[in-house]
């Protein structure tokens, strides 16, 4: 077996509790050990990406104990991608708290990031049903420590909603993960797909029972309208650098749904066929237009981004839900997009909540403001999906994926509004973050007073030039990135329709997980 395939939950997982047993006291090792944590996460993503980029479907055996019977590991096309781009975001992310300062803010920052890597990246890797539960409880719990750090009224209220409206969400994965076993007798993905396959036609209500479950499961984690209720709030009022994180949460929602309606719950399976994409699709396209009059009616930044994050959630489960090769491959490259969008605009709105707070009014020029504004142009283009960047090009890309089907006119018109749109409530906030700023000299040349995140006043303070590099190379990085994606976008297209052709043959999975195939 290929035991770097356990490496990326393992790593994470032996590096957080050393952290809190043996060096929670000492800044300086906790940043070291978490760092070089993330170091080597992205050197174990890039090898086991290269890996499947072969095609193989590549399986790791806890306790070599073979599948079904025991819990599998499972490295395809799909879940290299994700693992990859997780551990980059990581890496960026965690450069920016050490720079900025954010990781002194709180207890035990370091800890609960590697945590939160280990669940998600338990989740992409995955085989068994169960132990995605299994792995979105870590996560969630690791998300709700790192989204109250630093502490606060607001974002102590957000957290407490996260977490109440997640556990529902979880509650109901059981009861699906429950109806589910009660019909097949396994929760092995692979085992499940030959299993419903075999169940007669007239058996399978409560099957359809569990599909639906899921599906709202995946959904809540997605947060599809009208179950996004949890994310603008949550979002916006979390750590700015934790909400750039979080990007690719909203992401494991959209993996789940591609793994369990192409591998369990096919397009080709009679009994479910449709289901997914017959109520998706109608939730993508209104989460798209409220995610963009959310951009266009913000008034404060963290939540200008927070509907940013949902609109382009919106884009990304419209391609999903054509349920095609061509659209899947269009909502791959969107998603690594999106994410890096999405990531690299919580960023900016966090140097621009640290120099002069979180609402967006015409206040005083902050410091370094004619590069941040720069960097939240850029910003803007990316995540409404303007030329020249890659947004632009993965919906051109989810367009073209639509032209045959039925709604295809609601699609266009829905995906090129939302864009206008989006592109107005950006501009709107530029103007008055940057071109209408005041000039105001406040009283004292080195802070001024704002309304703080958890809703008391606090000191916002501008930042030492010093102080200041670091965060910005994580910026820079993050554009970088979305530069990468445009200029790469042939190779990386051809990555996900190799990916999408390897969705669309579940018996490639099923016979690296059982060493069979479907009857």
């Amino acid at each position: 077996m290929n035991h770097f395939l356990i490496a990326p939950v393992v790593l994470p997982a032996l590096v957080a509790p050393f952290i809190i047993m043996v060096v929670r006291h000492h800044l300086d090792l906790t940043r070291i050990f978490s760092l070089a944590s993330t170091v080597a996460l992205v050197a174990i993503s890039m090898v086991l990406a290269a890996q499947a980029a072969t095609g193989e479907v590549q399986v790791y055996e806890l306790g070599n104990w073979s599948a079904p019977f025991g819990i599998v590991l499972v490295l395809d096309q799909l879940s290299a991608m994700m693992v990859l781009l997780t551990s980059v975001l990581a890496l960026v992310i965690n450069l920016y708290v050490i720079g900025s300062g954010w990781d002194k803010r709180g207890a035990n920052f370091h800890s609960l990031f590697q945590f939160q890597l280990m669940g998600i990246l338990g989740a992409f890797l995955t085989g068994d049903a169960f132990n995605l539960f299994v792995f979105f409880e870590v996560l969630l719990i690791a998300s709700y420590g790192l989204m109250i750090h630093s502490g606060g009224t607001r974002r102590f209220q957000a957290g407490v909603q996260y977490v109440v409206y997640n556990l529902l969400g979880s509650t109901l994965f059981l009861f699906a993960l429950g109806t589910l076993y009660s019909v097949t007798g396994t929760l092995n993905m692979a085992d499940l797909a030959v299993r419903v396959a075999e169940i007669p036609a007239e058996d399978t209500a409560l099957l359809r029972v569990g599909a639906v479950m899921l599906l709202l499961v995946f959904a809540i984690k997605a947060a599809v309208i009208p179950l996004h209720f949890w994310l603008p709030a949550s979002y916006a009022n979390a750590p700015l650098p934790i909400a750039a994180l979080f990007a690719i949460m909203t992401k494991v929602g959209a993996y789940a749904i591609l793994r369990m309606y192409t591998l369990v719950f096919g397009p080709d399976l009679a009994v479910t066929q449709g289901l997914a994409g017959s109520w998706l699709m109608p939730a993508a396209l209104v989460t798209l237009m409220l995610g963009a009059i959310g951009i266009l009616g913000s008034y404060r930044i963290g939540r200008l981004v927070a509907f940013g994050a949902i609109t382009s959630m919106g884009t990304l489960l419209t391609a999903v839900a054509l349920f095609t090769p061509e659209s899947v491959a269009a909502a791959l490259y969107y998603t690594v997009h999106s994410t890096l969008a999405a990531a690299f605009l919580f960023l900016i709105a966090d140097l621009i909540s640290e120099r002069q707070g979180i609402e967006i009014t015409a206040q005083r020029k902050m410091p370094q403001s004619g590069l941040i504004a720069a960097l939240f142009f850029v910003g803007a283009i990316a995540m409404a999906g303007m030329p020249p960047l890659s947004g632009f090009l993965g919906k051109l890309l989810v367009l073209d994926a639509a032209r045959g089907h039925d709604l295809v006119w609601w699609i266009w018109a829905t995906i090129l509004i939302g864009s206008l749109v989006t592109i107005l409530g950006m501009a709107r906030a530029g103007s008055l973050l940057f071109w209408k700023a005041h000039a105001i000299v406040p009283q004292d040349d080195s802070e001024h007073s704002a309304a703080g995140e958890d809703g008391s006043d606090e000191q916002v303070q501008a930042p030492s030039d010093r102080a200041a590099a670091l965060p910005f190379v994580a910026c820079f990085a993050l554009l970088a990135g979305l530069v990468l994606l445009t200029l790469f976008a042939g190779p990386a297209t051809q990555y996900a329709e190799a990916t999408a052709a390897q969705l669309f043959a579940p018996e490639i999975y099923i016979e690296a997980v059982l060493g069979k195939v479907t009857p």
